[in-house]
């Protein structure tokens, strides 16, 4: 139950007809797995930490560094060096000390994602290359896990929510990452962070926007963005919304569907 300190906390939600304490306790209860604690995971952690997941999973090997901080807002100056995991945990207790995190100073990988992930009721991919996003797609299907996935440039962001293991009203599949993006890039085709730069707010957007899914998809309020990806452009502060369909050529949910161990060996 909500503490009497929660329910203040929390006061805002719960006077909401949509949210309510029982969508506050959903909230509480939830087990959140976030991708990456860099600029799109540092304003999920932050928002979900402040709207009272009960527990944040963090995934990242990195440490902090100094050009990290234009954009990677729940670090700052002092934690130079320091596991960007270790660093979000920090960041959060200040913030909510009734949130609980589990740190895990680690890359997914073919080995250990499926078995991260199951431990988790939600899924916030933050990464920044197209391996690991297609790695964490592959494994919250296999794990039956909702996948919210994000993506930016240098102005441009999108964003989706997946859960091909699931049908819509028709009784249809619902699409997968694949249906969207059937084919990797090829290794240095799209140039990487580093070498393009990438606006530091446009990564608040998106990952607000994020975090806003997952309290959507946790409190089952709103439409969700299943079968549908937002894209924003940030120059010309413009949205727009496209519809994709399951494609019966993927390998997932698929006319021939691959296995796990199949598909790493593909990768």
């Amino acid at each position: 139950m909500l503490s009497s300190a929660e329910l203040e906390r929390y006061a805002r939600h719960i006077v909401m007809r949509e949210i309510g304490g029982a969508g506050q306790q959903k909230l509480k209860n939830a087990r959140v797995l976030v991708i990456g604690a860099g600029g799109l995971g540092a304003p999920v952690l932050q928002y979900l930490a402040a709207a009272g997941i009960g527990t944040l999973g963090v995934v990242d090997d990195d440490t902090v560094s100094l050009s990290n901080l234009q954009r990677q807002v729940i670090h700052d100056t002092d934690q130079l060096g320091e596991p960007k995991v270790a660093s979000a945990a920090e960041a959060i207790a200040r913030l909510n000390p009734n949130v609980k995190v589990e740190p895990h100073p680690t890359r997914l990988a073919g080995h250990n994602a499926i078995s991260l992930i199951s431990g988790y009721d939600f899924v916030v991919d933050g990464s920044d290359n197209f391996d690991t996003r297609y790695l964490v797609s592959d494994a919250c299907f296999f794990a039956k896990k909702p996948l919210i996935t994000a993506a930016v440039g240098q102005f441009d962001g999108s964003i989706t929510t997946l859960r091909p293991f699931e049908e819509n009203e028709d009784g249809e599949a619902n699409p997968t990452y694949r249906c969207l993006f059937p084919q990797k890039p090829r290794d240095g085709l799209l140039p990487t962070c580093a070498e393009a730069g990438v606006l530091g707010a446009l990564t608040g957007i998106i990952g607000a926007m994020q975090a806003m899914e997952v309290i959507k998809e946790v409190t089952e309020t709103g439409e969700s963005l299943v079968g549908r990806m937002m894209m924003f452009d940030a120059r010309s502060f413009r949205m727009e919304t496209i519809r994709y369909k399951r494609s019966p050529n993927n390998p997932l949910n698929g006319s021939s569907p691959m296995s796990w161990t199949e598909l790493l060996e593909g990768a």
